[in-house]
Parts: C-alpha cells; sequence; structure tokens
C-alpha cells in the first residue's frame, strides 16, 4: 500500500480497475452466444465449452467410439492482456466441414492454428482443426458460434470424376508463376524454394524439403492442383485467408522439422478447376 501511495491518480485507476476486471468472465454470455454449455476452472480461470460429435457413429478400427474418447470440439476463453480476452480450441470435424468452417473462422477473425487427424482407420473420416485468437468476449464467442454453424449447413455434393488423360499447357503455368516448371506425362509443376538454418549449422532449401510448390492434372479447363505451402508463423494466417477466398481447399497444417530458423509451418492443399485460374489463386496466396 505505500507504494500505492506514490502512484498518481490516473494510474491507481488503471491498477484497481485491472485488478477488478481479472476477477470477472462473462460466462452467461459465452453459453448464449455460443450456444453451448461450460465449465469454469477456478484455479486456472478459464471457462471451456465443449459439444460431443454427435451427428453420426464414428468407428476407429472398427470400434465405435464415444465423444468421451476424444471426440469432443471445445473451446476455452481467459481473460487477456493485450485484449479483453483469448481463446484456444480443438474443433472435431468430418471431412466435408473442415473447409467451410476454416472459412468461417478466418472470415470471423479467429486464428487457424493445426489441422491434422488423430487417428488411423478412421470411419467416416475426422479431422481436427485447432483455433486461437483475441478480442472481445463477444466477438471470440460469435465466431466460435460461426464455426458451429457452418458445420450444421454443410452438405455433400455430387461431383464429376476428374479427367484420367492429363494434357495440361505448362507455358501458361509458367507465365502466371514467372519461373519454370516441370512436365510428366501431362502433368505439370512448379517448386519454389525457401531457406532455413538447422540446429547444426546447415542451410536446408528447396531440395531438402523446404519449399512451396503446386502440381497439375487433368485438363486445361477441368483440372487439380495440389501442393505444399512453406510459410512462416508470421504469414500462415494471410496465406489461408487467399487460399479459401479462392475456394482452394486446405488438407493439413503442421510442421516438417524441428529446431528450424526461422521457425517454418507447412500447410497442403487440394483445389479443382481450370488450371491458369488455379495457378493465379495459388501465386496470389504466396507471401510477399
Amino acid at each position: 500500500m505505500k507504494l500505492l501511495r506514490h502512484l498518481p491518480p490516473l494510474l491507481l485507476l488503471v491498477t484497481f480497475s485491472n485488478a477488478s476486471n481479472a476477477l470477472t468472465m462473462d460466462t452467461t454470455k459465452i453459453e448464449a452466444i455460443t450456444g453451448l454449455k461450460g465449465k469454469y476452472n477456478e484455479s486456472e480461470k478459464v471457462f471451456k465449452v465443449s459439444s460431443p460429435k454427435t451427428d453420426k457413429d464414428i468407428h476407429i478400427d472398427k470400434w465405435k467410439m464415444p465423444p468421451f474418447m476424444g471426440l469432443t470440439s471445445w473451446t476455452s476463453f481467459m481473460l487477456g492482456k493485450e485484449a479483453d480476452a483469448m481463446i484456444m480450441g480443438d474443433l472435431v470435424l468430418f471431412e466435408d466441414e473442415v473447409n467451410p468452417v476454416m472459412s468461417a473462422a478466418l472470415d470471423a477473425g479467429i486464428h487457424v492454428t493445426a489441422l491434422h487427424n488423430h487417428f488411423f482407420y478412421d470411419n467416416p473420416r475426422i479431422y481436427f482443426m485447432h483455433i486461437g485468437g483475441e478480442g472481445t468476449i463477444e466477438k471470440l464467442a460469435k465466431g466460435v458460434r460461426a464455426c458451429f454453424d457452418a458445420a450444421k449447413v454443410v452438405r455433400k455434393g455430387n461431383r464429376k470424376s476428374i479427367p484420367t488423360a492429363n494434357s495440361i499447357t505448362g507455358k501458361p503455368i509458367e507465365d502466371i508463376f514467372e519461373l519454370k516448371g516441370e512436365a510428366k506425362d501431362g502433368m505439370f509443376k512448379v517448386v519454389i524454394g525457401r531457406e532455413v538454418w538447422m540446429k547444426c549449422g546447415c542451410k536446408a532449401g528447396k531440395e531438402m524439403g523446404v519449399n512451396t510448390w503446386a502440381g497439375f492434372a487433368g485438363t486445361d479447363e477441368d483440372a487439380v492442383v495440389d501442393g505444399d505451402f512453406a510459410v512462416l508463423e508470421t504469414e500462415l494466417q494471410g496465406v489461408l485467408k487467399s487460399l479459401r477466398s479462392s475456394d482452394i481447399n486446405i488438407v493439413a497444417i503442421h510442421h516438417h522439422m524441428v529446431d528450424e530458423t526461422p521457425r517454418m509451418l507447412f500447410l497442403h492443399y487440394w483445389g479443382r478447376g481450370n488450371a491458369q485460374h488455379l495457378a493465379r489463386a495459388v501465386k496470389s496466396a504466396l507471401p510477399h
């Protein structure tokens, strides 16, 4: 208290205000907006909402798995430092829900931090999307609600089969990327190298797997594209937003290495459409 006597009046006001804020979280508001019930952990000052995946039976290795064993979506809220609150969470999604939910999260200002599988032999296939973000309680809760709403409206559509004979014209793709590519059996690929330093002091680049690449197959009018993006942590959200705005599907987000500098993340993607349109979509997503 002796220290507080010497603080200016305005600073005293901020000190007591922060102390008051640190003790409160409107959990009722979170439940109302997300539509999910939650539990408050007093020792960690965290409020966690959850939703078991009960849309249909999910079998792992031919065993019907209860949601309790790892098939429950959750998001945890805690009061923040630079913003009112922060969240971290893990969403359990069917294959056709992944990209609509990702778009909903990104549109709501929520970061997508990882996408991967947790199981083998799952039927139907299940993916796990990790999310995070900072902002007001209302903004974050609305973003979480948007993710769950997006999953509910997903309906699988019938898709035409991909052409079996490949006849991709490489020159327009080279012109779009402004670099030389490689052709094989009617397919075409471009590779863009990046560099990191490994813990041993070695520099790893394109041929060691530190690269962004795009492979094209099918025909010029009905093509598929797949590949990797090698991105810095600060680049990830921008690349995800750009690809999703072009209706490119994100398949996985993870790391390929440990102890590299700078830290490099890899995202895998898949898209279908006109070959040149796909090439422009990938090119426009490249970090600048």
